[in-house]
């Protein structure tokens, strides 16, 4: 089971399909303000132990300035984001990679391929 916030740019739908696949799954428009700065979320989500699922693409660029271990984020790169079309690819990749977001890490994933990057993230 992973602990997981879904980023205010998914859907809501997301949280019955993340708990019926037995993950602890809140979404944050339910635990913080909606107009929150992406730092603030992220935060909250060390804070509380749990794994960023979102579609925002600075959170990347987020973790490599910040030089942070935690928490892992699983960023979605498809132009369709709803469950409907995402959980077939999208919950294997959470049981496949589980240990990694366990220990922080940044998963890339699209509908072709998965990225897996073990924080913290190394500038070059």
């Amino acid at each position: 089971m992973l602990r997981l916030l879904v980023d205010m740019n998914l859907s809501v739908e997301w949280i019955p399909v993340l708990r019926g696949a037995g993950h602890d799954a809140v979404h944050w428009l339910d635990v913080g303000d909606p107009r929150a700065l992406d730092s603030i979320l992220m935060q909250w989500a060390v804070a509380h132990h749990r794994a960023v699922l979102t579609h925002d693409l600075d959170f990347g660029t987020a973790l490599a300035l910040s030089g942070a271990g935690k928490p892992s984020v699983i960023q979605i790169r498809t132009l369709n984001t709803l469950p409907h079309h995402l959980s077939k690819i999208l919950l294997p990749l959470l049981e496949r990679y589980r240990q990694d977001i366990e220990h922080g890490a940044l998963i890339i994933a699209d509908e072709r391929r998965q990225r897996v990057r073990i924080l913290p993230l190394q500038r070059d």
